[in-house]
């Protein structure tokens, strides 16, 4: 998705600058003129810190505290106060600091006659799922009940994306272990050894010449290696942030053996639960979709449910519209004609979600099982096979001492 700053106005007068995400300009000013703001200018926003970093003004809430804001909102709520009370104890009293300054802004654009939503939208960091379920549970009169449904949507979905993290931790520490082992051999061990056999005048055999052959310009030229590494990483790095670079990543993504089944179900599976959320919340199917489309990290996946959402405009079942998209599988789809059938569509998907969520868990925990000691393996390998070769001229002097 990318982001646009627009130049809006609401039914009070107000003129303000808004973060928008989409996927070009046109929809961005089509989702803010549903949200009933008048629109004067759209541009898209390029922040090259931000591209770097991965961050962006909604993503500076961290999920812990956002967690534990909407707990104490929806209690408080529960307990009879008005939301704009709410809302000063909150901005005043909030557990997370860094949280504060957000909601006195909140607090202020509530206080000068914005709805809640409005409000959260506006303010420009806060989720558009969360700003969408808002929505909803003001025009239902249940905005306890659909907090709580986003409370307990935040804490599955958190809660599966830090076991992933974790599962992956021990992985990332071979593999830079590794990175950092063969550089230290490549770039200060073996021209080592290279002075010393030159000094000595030693025969080298061909595998030994051919390692200090790689290993002796590596290090001479080390740094314009480094800065080629880096200026080519982060050209990639930007292309993918473009909306045709993260398509053409996100299509490979799938064909990578064993992982890239992987990688497509755990992104299914999120997609899924935020739109059961977001129907469950009392939001219309299509709007769903588009709101479950900006949450979604894949592009490849978000366009394609971008698109389905149009089918579903024009007549077209849930079912029917994901099926053309060709990414989700089979059972899923099974799955939701079923619940579209029976008239639980929104805890179907959370069935599906979970099924999906618990096979991604699982197939990760036996692929982790086997890829560690491959990393191993692989590591010994190399490093075994970079050290007979350092050592062969040594061997070679002993015999020919000895003899």
């Amino acid at each position: 998705m990318t982001e646009f700053v627009c130049k809006v106005g609401d039914t009070t007068g107000r003129v303000f600058q808004h973060m928008e995400t989409a996927q070009s300009e046109a929809e961005a000013r089509q989702k803010l003129a549903d949200r009933g703001f008048f629109v004067f200018s759209v541009r898209m926003h390029f922040d090259l810190l931000s591209q770097f970093g991965g961050a962006s003004r909604a993503q500076k809430i961290r999920p812990a505290d956002f967690l534990i804001f909407n707990q104490q909102f929806s209690t408080l709520i529960k307990a009879g106060l008005p939301i704009l009370k709410a809302l000063d104890l909150l901005a005043e009293r909030a557990a997370a600091p860094r949280l504060r300054p957000v909601l006195q802004d909140v607090r202020q654009r509530v206080r000068d006659g914005a709805l809640l939503s409005e409000a959260l939208a506006a303010q420009g960091s806060f989720p558009a799922v969360y700003v969408t379920v808002i929505a909803a549970g003001e025009r239902s009169g249940n905005l306890t009940g659909v907090i709580d449904q986003y409370i307990a949507y935040l804490r599955v979905s958190t809660g599966f994306r830090r076991a992933l993290a974790t599962a992956l931790i021990y992985p990332a520490i071979l593999v830079i272990t590794v990175i950092l082992v063969l550089s230290y051999l490549l770039t200060y061990a073996m021209p080592q050894f290279a002075k010393l056999y030159q000094d000595l005048g030693v025969p080298l055999p061909r595998i030994t010449q051919l390692m200090l052959d790689m290993a002796v310009p590596l290090r001479n030229y080390f740094f314009v290696f480094a800065i080629f590494f880096v200026v080519v990483g982060g050209g990639l790095f930007l292309w993918t942030r473009t909306l045709a670079g993260a398509l053409a990543i996100d299509r490979l993504k799938p064909k990578v053996p064993i992982v890239g089944d992987i990688w497509l179900k755990g992104e299914i599976a999120q997609f899924l639960r935020t739109l059961a959320t977001l129907l469950a919340g009392g939001t219309p199917l299509v709007s769903g979709l588009k709101t479950s489309s900006a949450a979604i990290g894949s592009r490849l996946i978000a366009t394609s449910v971008a698109e389905a959402s149009e089918r579903v405009r024009e007549g077209k079942t849930l079912s029917e519209s994901l099926a053309e998209t060709r990414l989700i599988p089979p059972l899923a789809l099974e799955m939701i004609e079923v619940g579209e059938a029976s008239g639980a569509l929104s805890a179907m998907l959370t069935s599906v979600a979970e099924f999906y969520e618990e096979e991604v868990s699982t197939r990760l925990q036996r692929t982790l099982i086997w890829i560690t000691p491959a990393i191993l393996v692989v590591m010994a390998v190399v490093v075994g096979f970079i050290l007979i070769s350092l050592y062969m001229p040594l061997f070679s002097m002993q015999i020919g001492s000895g003899g």
